[in-house]
């Protein structure tokens, strides 16, 4: 389900970006938002979660530095069945955890 959504999502950006590109630019507008509006949604789709981690600076850690964490992420992932993602963490003071990655298998919690 979160497939169609996001290829809904996606398709409604383009064709967005089609008709503005229709309205200030005419027929090469619509060209120009088309070949624009691909490159996004291709890095979107596939480098969104390096942007985020990129964004947080976020930096990976291994299981020597934080065993507890591995644990409960470890547990956590054989319940409900997907692989264990990589972990990260952010350089804040705030409590923060989110996962991202377009699949369990490239997936990386934070």
């Amino acid at each position: 389900m979160n497939g169609i959504k996001t290829a809904f999502l996606l398709t409604l950006l383009t064709l967005f970006a089609i008709g503005i590109g229709d309205y200030f630019g005419g027929q090469n507008g619509m060209i120009l938002a088309f070949v624009i509006a691909g490159i996004m949604n291709f890095v979107s789709y596939f480098f969104s979660d390096k942007i985020a981690l990129a964004m947080y600076r976020a930096r990976p850690v291994s299981r020597e530095e934080l065993p507890r964490v591995y644990q409960v992420v470890e547990r956590l992932s054989a319940k409900i069945g997907i692989p264990v993602p990589k972990i990260y963490v952010i350089p804040t003071d705030s409590p923060n955890a989110f996962a991202t990655g377009r699949s369990p298998k490239h997936a990386s919690a934070q």
